[in-house]
């Protein structure tokens, strides 16, 4: 559904660039459905297919997962927190992401979804076994809803720092050394993805995964033509829950921007980023705290050029807090931290992008030449 906003004008407002509790104008976008399929839980894992799967593992060590199985054709990487698996990356031809899995509340929200979907319920291979829904999002994403039969033990976690602060003096009579070593996730928090079906994308995962957005984000003086990306939350009701699980914006591209992977605190982060520096990996935007979320950020890329995000201390938010409104801008993405890289922002102009963009305003999508010049200028400022 589309949602046209009846004031046209943007008004000034003191929640400028920040999380609003009233941000909307009259007739926007909610950003939740009202009788959605099935509210899921979680995010549970994402699916990647690689050809080497022993580099893969390397980099998932270094960057700080543990490995919860691995054979011939599949590596599954955990966090230290009890669940299920972070990441599953099994044998391909080529390094490509395949899709996003998502945590049902319940066995039986497994065959309300495939009635309501017209697919069936399935076990996949999964260490502890798993149900399983496959549906495909409108932008042709594969995309699992699974129940697990089983989930993993924790593990030892790695300890936040005693920190002093002013007169608070927690610490006397000992030191701070944390040791240069890989930052020990803790558990997958949210994945990125882009789109070319921005508003008929969002309102699926909102319509059919009971989702809710936490901010949206728009285009200077194109308000009026709705949100070009959404931060978007798990529903659990009362229980607070992070800021978003799931980020979807509008872009030539379609799938995979970055995933993100929570540590212990910023000495994890940075010690971590220590570590990963020193094995010849590629920085590509850190360390800072963003603004929509609030978390402490350090993006790299692995190997196969993949963006991977570890972060610490997120915005939680329950259901009872309404969207936020904000202008999209590459200076509105940190509170503070190092100028925002055309790396991470994937503005390095090559040959496949100038394809993607063609091709992008070619077809019938909401990414048109009014948009997309919006999007460069957001990028820009």
């Amino acid at each position: 559904m589309t949602h046209t906003p009846v004031d046209q004008a943007d008004p000034p407002t003191p929640h400028r660039d920040l999380h609003s509790e009233q941000g909307a104008l009259r007739g926007e976008h909610p950003g939740r459905a009202e009788n959605p399929v099935i509210k899921v839980a979680d995010l549970a894992w994402l699916e990647f297919e690689k050809p080497d799967l022993d580099r893969a593992e390397t980099f998932a060590r270094d960057f700080g997962f543990a490995i919860a199985a691995r054979t011939e054709e599949a590596l599954w990487l955990r966090g230290t927190f009890a669940g299920p698996p972070c990441m599953v990356i099994r044998r391909g031809r080529a390094s490509r992401f395949i899709g996003p899995a998502f945590r049902a509340a319940e066995r039986t929200d497994l065959v309300r979804l495939a009635a309501a979907t017209g697919h069936a319920v399935r076990d996949i291979d999964v260490p502890g076994g798993a149900k399983s829904v496959s549906l495909l999002d409108p932008s042709g994403l594969p995309v699992r809803v699974v129940h697990c039969g089983e989930q993993l033990p924790a593990l030892p976690e790695q300890e936040p720092l005693l920190l002093n602060f002013g007169t608070d003096h927690r610490r006397t009579n000992t030191t701070q050394r944390p040791p240069r070593e890989p930052s020990r996730i803790q558990r997958l928090g949210h994945v990125v993805l882009e789109t070319r079906s921005f508003l008929r994308t969002l309102d699926w995962y909102l319509d059919t995964l009971g989702l809710i957005v936490s901010d949206f984000l728009f285009l200077d003086g194109q308000r009026r033509r709705g949100p070009t990306m959404a931060f978007i939350r798990c529903d659990q009701g009362s229980l607070p829950v992070d800021h978003h699980t799931l980020a979807l914006h509008l872009g030539p591209g379609t799938g995979y921007v970055h995933s993100a992977y929570q540590v212990t605190d910023l000495d994890s982060i940075a010690a971590g980023g220590e570590y990963l520096a020193e094995r010849g990996y590629q920085r590509s935007w850190g360390i800072g705290r963003h603004i929509q979320g609030s978390q402490l950020f350090d993006y790299w890329r692995d190997p196969d050029r993949f963006m991977l995000e570890h972060f610490a201390d997120g915005d939680l938010f329950s259901c009872d807090l309404e969207p936020g409104w904000a202008p999209m801008s590459a200076s509105g993405l940190a509170q503070w931290g190092p100028p925002v890289t055309r790396d991470f922002l994937g503005a390095n102009p090559s040959p496949a992008k100038l394809r993607e963009v063609i091709t992008a305003l070619r077809d019938d999508n909401e990414l048109d030449p009014a948009r997309l010049l919006g999007l460069m200028k957001a990028m820009s400022s």
